[in-house]
């Protein structure tokens, strides 16, 4: 998921003439402004709980079982500067799920609080998604990315941590559509999927 994030940085990108080479996984220009500037969780477990005085806790996705790939918006890679040519590598679903990290990336959940239900809930937080840092694209615009769905963090109370298919595919479908209505919005770059468990099913013959 990207997020548009205000702020200006020296770009990094190497520019040659009137081209610019495009990024690849291991090339993005990541600058995490965030981590560097909000208090950080001392807690290094990942376990749920409260966590006092801090806006992010460091946690690895947890990985996942046979990846595979279901959709990707080329749109949402040139935001930041993502060559399509990415799509061809075969450890691709390994970086978008979460079983591989992308270089420079810092994972993180965010915490924070809020109302539910018609009432201040306290500590919320991230239950279900990692920042994995900001993205610098060649016109100086910075892009939060985030893991969705990627286990479970301090913050994931009695959930997995996971996201269904279903709800995946709205958000991916209608976080597009709201970005072409000209209405502001994040942006999916792409989406993928794991079998939980195997199910095999026999049919018996009644006579």
């Amino acid at each position: 998921i990207l997020s548009r994030m205000r702020g200006r940085v020296r770009c990094r990108f190497i520019v040659r003439g009137c081209l610019r080479l495009m990024a690849t996984f291991e090339t993005l220009n990541f600058d995490s402004t965030a981590l560097r500037t909000l208090p950080i969780d001392s807690e290094k477990q990942n376990y749920v709980r409260g966590v006092p005085g801090s806006c992010f806790s460091l946690v690895d996705p947890t990985p996942v079982r046979k990846p595979e790939l279901v959709a990707a918006s080329r749109p949402a890679m040139n935001l930041i500067d993502l060559d399509e040519d990415q799509l061809k590598r075969p450890d691709l679903a390994l970086y978008f799920s979460g079983n591989r990290l992308l270089p420079g990336s810092v994972p993180a959940a965010h915490c924070y609080c809020g109302h539910q239900f018609g009432r201040f809930a306290g500590q919320l937080g991230d239950g279900a998604a990692l920042y994995l840092g900001e993205v610098v694209n060649k016109n100086n615009q910075r892009w939060e990315i985030q893991l969705k769905g990627s286990g479970k963090t301090p913050y994931s109370r009695t959930a997995d941590g996971r996201k269904v298919l279903r709800s995946s595919i709205r958000e991916f479908l209608c976080s597009e559509a709201l970005y072409h209505l000209g209405i502001p919005t994040t942006r999916g770059i792409m989406f993928t999927f794991y079998c939980l468990a195997e199910v095999t099913y026999q049919r018996a013959v009644i006579p």
